[in-house]
């Protein structure tokens, strides 16, 4: 049985996988003119901040390489100051900064496979 983190990180890379796929091949110009896309990147965006705000402060303190702290933040914005969100930032987040978040989440999961053998 997974214990509660890792089955929350299994999720984001799940959400961070959908992000990035809505975003597809969109430049920021189509983006910013894609209504729908935008709202689901976004709501993608909250999910992210959501299973965060699940995972255990000690954990997020022994992988604080993450900014685990920073996607809750933004993930607060995108949900309760949407109006005033600028789809700019949610644009580079997705396109520039998701990728390697991913890939320090994947590397968390490696390290937690290689520490349960």
């Amino acid at each position: 049985m997974k214990d509660k983190n890792t089955a929350v990180l299994e999720k984001i890379l799940s959400e961070i996988s959908i992000a990035q796929g809505l975003m597809g091949s969109h430049d920021m110009d189509s983006f910013l003119e894609d209504e729908m896309v935008k709202r689901a990147v976004c709501m993608t965006v909250i999910n992210i901040g959501e299973l965060v705000k699940n995972l255990e402060m000690d954990f997020r303190s022994r992988y604080a390489q993450v900014p685990w702290r920073e996607i809750a933040g933004f993930r607060d914005v995108a949900a309760h100051k949407y109006q005033t969100l600028r789809m700019e930032d949610v644009y580079v987040t997705v396109k520039d900064e998701l990728g390697p978040i991913a890939e320090e989440i994947e590397a968390i999961l490696e390290e937690g496979a290689r520490l349960t053998k």
